[in-house]
This record gives C-alpha cells, sequence and structure tokens, in this order.
C-alpha cells in the first residue's frame, strides 16, 4: 500500500521550515531529497567498513569490495542489463556522457555525423560539440514542435548512412517531454549507428529496460533518485565498451605497466581509473532498494495525479502558460511556465520567500527557450512524495507572485 504520510516521513528534510514556512519542495528535477535508510547507510560505511577496494587483503577491505559490487549487480539487476561487467560507476550523467563521447574519437572521421536533439540538457550537447571539432565530424540537431516534442519525420529525414552516434534524452529536464526512445533507437540501428540514451530524468520516473530498449548506451545520475551526489552509472553494451579506449588512466584500470607499454584491465575497471567514490556507489544501490521497496507502479500513480491536478489548477491562472506536451500521457511529472509580462526569476524569489522551491531560468537548455523565444521559465518538478496540498500552496503562491508583480 503507498501511505504518503509514511513516505514522507522517510524523508527528514520534509519536516523543516524556509522562511518561517513549511518546505515545499519542487526542485526534483535538480536533485531528490534523500529518505532516511540512504542517509544512515552512508554513516555505516564509514563507522563500519570504511576502507579502498579492489587492492586490499584485509578484512575491511573485503567488506567493502564486496558491498561496492553487491550495488553494481542491484543496479545491473534494475536495469536489466545482460552483465555486471556492463554497469559502470560514474560520478554522474555529465561524466557518463564526456566518456563516451572521449572514446568515440578513436571512432570518428571527418564528415561523420553525429545527432542530438533539439530538447536536450546542455551535458548533452557540449561534449558532442568538441567531439567534432577535434574530429571534423558534424554535429546536426533533431527539431522540436510548438509542444516540445520531437519531429520523427524530420529524424528519419537526418539519419543517413554517416550517421555514427545518435544522443538523445529519455525525458527532457525542462519540458517533461517522454521521448519515443524505443523507435529512435530502431530507426538509428537500420543505419548501424549508435544510441547514448540519457536517462538522468527518466529513472526517477520509471525503470528502464536497457536490453528492450537495445540502447548501446545508457546514462544516468544517483542524486536524482535518492541517492548522493557525485554518483551515476554508464551503462555500455560488451561490444561497444570493449571497442572504446579508456577514459582515464591511473590506479585499477590497467592489468600491466610498465615504462615500454601498459595493458589494460577487464571490463568494469577499464574504465574505472582512481579510487571511487567508494560510499557512493555502496548507497546508490540502497536508494535502488528504497525506490523498488516503494514500488515503480506506485510512484508512476502518485506523479501522475500530482502532473494532472497541478495542470488544471496553474492553467486556471490567467496568463499562465504551460510549455511542452499538452498530452499528459507523453510527459513527467514537470510543469515549466510563464506568466505574461513577470520575468521567471521574479516568481521563483517570490515562492522561495513562501517556502517553496522551484528552478527558475534555462534548466541547462538554453535551445529550448531560444526556440520558445523566453529567457527561461519556472519549474516545478514533482516526486512522488510530494502532495495535492503542497501544490494547493504553489497555486496560491503563484497567484501572489502575480498580484504582487503585475
Amino acid at each position: 500500500m503507498f501511505d504518503i504520510q509514511k513516505i514522507r516521513a522517510d524523508f527528514p528534510i520534509l519536516s523543516r521550515q524556509i522562511n518561517g514556512r513549511p518546505l515545499v519542495y519542487f526542485d526534483n528535477g535538480a536533485t531528490s531529497q534523500k529518505p532516511k535508510a540512504v542517509i544512515d547507510e552512508i554513516a555505516e560505511y564509514y563507522n563500519e567498513i570504511n576502507a579502498n577496494i579492489h587492492r586490499g587483503v584485509h578484512t575491511l577491505s573485503q567488506l567493502a569490495t564486496d558491498a561496492y559490487e553487491a550495488s553494481r549487480e542491484k543496479i545491473r539487476a534494475h536495469i536489466n542489463a545482460e552483465f555486471t561487467h556492463e554497469v559502470l560507476f560514474t560520478s554522474g550523467t555529465t561524466f557518463g556522457i564526456n566518456l563516451v563521447a572521449n572514446g568515440f574519437a578513436s571512432i570518428l572521421k571527418p564528415g561523420d555525423e553525429i545527432l542530438v536533439s533539439a530538447l536536450e540538457h546542455h551535458s548533452n550537447i557540449v561534449p558532442w560539440q568538441l567531439l567534432c571539432e577535434r574530429t571534423g565530424a558534424i554535429l546536426k540537431v533533431i527539431p522540436i514542435d510548438e509542444n516540445g516534442e520531437l519531429i520523427l519525420s524530420e529524424y528519419e529525414k537526418l539519419l543517413s548512412d554517416n550517421t555514427k552516434i545518435v544522443a538523445v534524452n529519455h525525458i527532457s529536464n525542462a519540458l517533461g517531454t517522454l521521448n519515443p526512445i524505443k523507435a529512435l533507437i530502431d530507426k538509428a540501428h537500420e543505419k548501424s549507428a549508435a544510441v547514448l540514451i540519457d536517462g538522468a530524468q527518466a529513472t526517477p520516473h520509471l525503470k528502464p529496460d536497457v536490453q528492450e530498449l537495445d540502447c548501446d548506451f545508457y546514462v544516468f545520475s544517483g542524486h536524482k533518485i535518492c541517492g548522493p551526489t557525485g554518483t551515476g552509472i554508464l551503462y555500455g553494451k560488451e561490444s561497444w565498451l570493449n571497442k572504446l579506449p579508456p577514459y582515464q588512466g591511473g590506479g585499477e584500470m590497467i592489468r600491466e605497466v610498465s615504462f615500454e607499454k601498459t595493458t589494460y584491465a577487464d571490463l568494469p575497471h577499464k574504465f574505472e581509473a582512481g579510487t571511487p567514490n567508494i560510499e557512493g556507489g555502496i548507497v546508490l544501490g540502497t536508494a535502488i532498494d528504497y525506490l523498488n521497496a516503494v514500488g515503480f507502479g506506485n510512484i508512476q500513480e502518485q506523479e501522475r495525479d500530482l502532473l494532472a491536478y497541478a495542470t488544471e489548477k496553474l492553467l486556471e491562472i490567467e496568463g499562465l502558460k504551460i510549455f511542452g506536451p499538452t498530452d499528459l500521457s507523453r510527459k513527467t511529472a514537470v510543469i515549466s511556465f510563464n506568466i505574461d509580462g513577470i520575468h521567471p526569476y521574479d516568481i521563483g524569489v517570490i515562492l522561495d520567500k513562501m517556502g517553496i522551491a522551484v528552478r527558475t531560468g534555462h534548466h541547462c537548455a538554453q535551445p529550448i527557450m531560444s526556440f520558445f523565444c523566453i529567457p527561461g521559465t519556472v519549474r516545478a518538478s514533482f516526486s512522488f512524495y510530494n502532495t495535492r496540498e503542497e501544490i494547493d500552496l504553489l497555486v496560491s503562491g503563484v497567484k501572489k507572485a502575480k498580484m504582487m508583480l503585475s
């Protein structure tokens, strides 16, 4: 059973006050809050088994190694990767994308093409631009329509025998748009192109099945799924990970080192140079356990209700415009909006005074804002621990902001 009050009690920060008001946290697209199980596990690691991993014969090192690798296996099962060594620990989505882009520098030649979409976070734009500068490859962009959705017919036109990799997000961080990534992947594979999916905004809301999707790479961040910051996952098909060169050199990623030649370790260690964020990797598994205990069916049902309720109530405010898909089945629990004649930053400041945390600005997605000819939006992003009562406070706050700023 989904007991919202019991769920909320799991998150200590939700009981605090901001500016004398109960915290209403609607910035989940930036980072999620952490349940006590995750917080406690961080302390337990440092209290009980803190040691470096994969190297020591002593008991603490073995315990830490076992916990770290057990977390890797939890994540493999969660995303349904075929092999545990296809799951690489990273510092986050950005690191994972850069790792793949760096590896493709050894594959691409001048005139090869990379496709991204107009919906991308800067982290899934800039690494590919840098790669094009290094290799002479050409970056092409899948356009969007007025609903903030990809124009699939244009995507098919852009695909060619020169397309070497397609990099798109599963869900837009700025608009909440749910992309039809299975169709995108299948079309790309018809041209023998690899596909990287940025799952940073998707993994809080759904369980990706990487084998069913048949993506070549899938990246996401731990801090958006109730885990610690500085953690993330890069899934890559074994064949692709074996093909790409190491991203960084150092300890752990080697088999043998001499001044004449170095040989590299097998997967996954080939891409995991140096001492990792051990506690973070272990606790990411704890966060996955927590979300699965809540149940992704329950999470989706709660968030669909919040999205529908908030959309209805906000649209009752005169002059308020929501950007992104109008069909709520084609988006997740994100509402990106503006009010005519009022800068989004000013609305955000007033909401903060009322204890309501939203994000304002371009959300690291400036091309989207340029498409709509706006400086940015107010973004309210919901999680399963939010409530309708909190949405009522948001609506009341937006009405107050409009009255004060008009």
